[in-house]
């Protein structure tokens, strides 16, 4: 066993959260979209290179606005109090869900307690499939995000299941590279992760 994962997606509403994570666990895209009522806790079991990690993945209903510069994040209403990652979300076509996202990061980052590893964030620019309505150039976010921010950056299409298994695998690879503070044995196995296939159980 590889151990568990505790991961929080986040983003502003309707920028397809749910969309990604029922894509990559059911293969399925809801037509219509419907806004998340309630905290729901997935909990799949990934074969990663041999080891077998048990991801929480929380989805929750999104706050209208981030939290403001005063207001402390309350990481047990985002469903998880200690998470070993964050996937941000945004939509590539909407420059107010990036500003979200930015808001949401650094929030994170600010509120991490001292002495404690940074948790690995993964930015990602959902709806890949309306890239002619889009706000900004992939390149320009992409540094942004790399550079400045220190955070992952990948795009993806819930609606056509691209990049949504691949996104997983990243997020994978980025706690174990980091060394997740739970003390999964599978660590060692960080220099495989990128020639290796990651598939549900």
């Amino acid at each position: 066993m590889g151990g568990t994962l505790r991961v929080a997606v986040l983003g502003a509403p309707g920028v397809g959260k749910t969309a990604i994570i029922r894509q990559f666990l059911y293969g399925d895209f809801p037509e219509s979209h419907r806004p998340t009522a309630a905290r729901c806790l997935y909990r799949p079991a990934v074969l990663l290179n041999g080891a077998v990690y048990d991801l929480t993945i929380s989805d929750g209903p999104a706050a209208h606005r981030p939290p403001n510069a005063q207001e402390r994040p309350d990481l047990k209403s985002w469903g998880l109090r200690d998470p070993d990652a964050f996937v941000l979300v945004y939509d590539i076509c909407s420059p107010e869900t990036f500003e979200y996202v930015k808001m949401l990061r650094q929030q994170i980052a600010e509120n991490r307690p001292a002495g404690t590893p940074e948790v690995p964030i993964i930015v990602v620019g959902n709806k890949r499939d309306q890239q002619k309505q889009r706000f900004s150039p992939r390149r320009a976010l992409a540094v942004l995000v790399k550079k400045t921010w220190k955070c992952g950056y990948m795009e993806c299409s819930a609606k056509y299941n691209w990049h949504v298994v691949l996104l997983f695998k990243e997020l994978l690879s980025s706690v174990l590279a980091r060394g997740c503070k739970h003390g999964h044995p599978a660590i060692r196995l960080q220099g495989a992760l990128h020639t290796s296939r990651c598939s549900l159980m």
